[in-house]
């Protein structure tokens, strides 16, 4: 097979060494195709006729200038949207901006969210600023009663925000049964599935209208990405993110896009391995004197364990949450104690991650609210690896050691 070049028609056979520079040619391989997704870096793209152009404004598969759609990008949109069961996906620069491009796009002025009351505290953050400065109201409920969501909607409610897998907690939503409470109302619904990937749950199966994903965690895998995206149950409702994402500009690099769908293609043997290693740890750690309490809802005293026999058959996910007996000073003494794991934010990532969500990710939250959503002094987050299980428990062990 060969790979010919397209020729330039535009460009004149006389054109000396500065134009020649400028205009290189373009290989058009013939006979065979590339396995992997070719990296489209190029930001701009040109056209034969005005009227193709101008038809290009208006399609998400016509590539005219990056911030509008890249091969390479629509290519992860693709290969997530088949995964999560949706219709389309969009594709953002970090997750926090999927969730911002997301409720942005859905909410205004005088608007009303129900949302779980233990989120991610960007999330929470979020919607704390909307409150604040755009007068969108927010009722929090607990994400397990079906009837709290009914009581809770009003007639200017215009979103259910919840998440598979909530972040640090573990809790597990009654998906079917608190979407279907929205749907009744005539309210659209939102699931953050980062916690579980498409792998262990498709929330759009439960009836979710819109999947967020931190791309950065299990979908990439490797600690080298910063991604979101979002995912629609119909082709309407992507239309209409799509055009406040367009001028919002918060658009995934190239770059990125490709590392993610390397990342996807073992995506399914790393979350099996993940899944299967935090739940040997949380019933290993459940029986150490220096915890209080643990977290996964894969042990039978998860308050969800039940719920999470339903949605998440594959595996309860990667993170473990623990609360050590001594309270934030013993929490801190096992996270500065590991060895192999790292002490780091993010999760999802082929090593093992431990932090300590009051101080960090959930920083933004009150005592108040820290409570409320579940979270301790002492309470650490545990993202587990593909390391050999073993090897962690060697490294947990000596690091409980220090925390008693």
């Amino acid at each position: 097979m060969s790979a010919d070049f397209l020729p330039d028609t535009r460009l004149p056979e006389s054109s000396r060494p500065e134009t020649l520079a400028v205009h290189a040619p373009q290989p058009e391989i013939r006979g065979s195709r590339p396995l992997g997704v070719p990296i489209h870096q190029g930001h701009v793209f040109a056209f034969e006729s005005a009227d193709t152009l101008a038809a290009a404004f208006e399609s998400p598969d016509a590539f005219l200038y990056s911030r509008m759609g890249n091969p390479t990008v629509r290519a992860l949109e693709t290969a997530v949207a088949r995964l999560e069961g949706g219709a389309d996906a969009l594709s953002y620069a970090s997750g926090m901006g999927a969730i911002n491009g997301v409720l942005l796009a859905l909410l205004s002025t005088g608007g009303h969210v129900v949302a779980q009351r233990c989120l991610y505290g960007g999330t929470y953050a979020l919607l704390t600023d909307l409150a604040a400065r755009w007068g969108v109201e927010v009722t929090y409920v607990s994400g397990t009663d079906a009837d709290e969501v009914r009581a809770a909607i009003r007639p200017e409610t215009r979103l259910l925000y919840l998440e598979t897998i909530a972040n640090p907690t573990t809790r597990v939503s009654d998906l079917p049964a608190l979407i279907a409470a929205a749907h009744e109302a005539g309210v659209p619904s939102c699931v953050d599935n980062t916690f579980a990937s498409p792998l262990l749950c498709r929330p759009i199966e439960y009836g979710a209208d819109v999947v967020v994903h931190s791309a950065t965690k299990y979908l990439a895998g490797h600690a080298d990405v910063l991604g979101g995206i979002a995912v629609f149950k119909d082709r309407e409702l992507h239309r209409t993110v799509r055009h406040h994402a367009v001028e919002q500009g918060a658009i995934t690099d190239p770059f990125a896009a490709w590392l993610t769908l390397r990342g996807l293609q073992t995506l399914p043997l790393r979350i099996e391995r993940q899944s299967a290693s935090a739940a040997e740890l949380a019933a290993r750690l459940a029986a150490h004197p220096a915890v209080a309490e643990v977290r996964h809802p894969s042990l039978a005293g998860h308050p969800d364990h039940a719920v999470a026999a339903r949605l998440l058959p594959r595996g309860g996910g990667g993170v473990v949450s623990l609360d050590l007996a001594g309270g934030r000073e013993a929490g801190k003494a096992f996270v500065e104690a590991v060895r192999l794991a790292s002490l780091s934010v993010s999760l999802g990532d082929v090593k093992t991650l431990v932090m300590h969500p009051a101080s960090t990710s959930h920083r933004q939250l009150d005592e108040q609210a820290l409570a409320a959503a579940g979270i301790g002094p002492g309470t650490v987050r545990l993202s587990v690896g593909i390391e050999h299980v073993e090897d962690l428990w060697t490294d947990l062990e000596q690091a409980l050691a220090k925390a008693l």
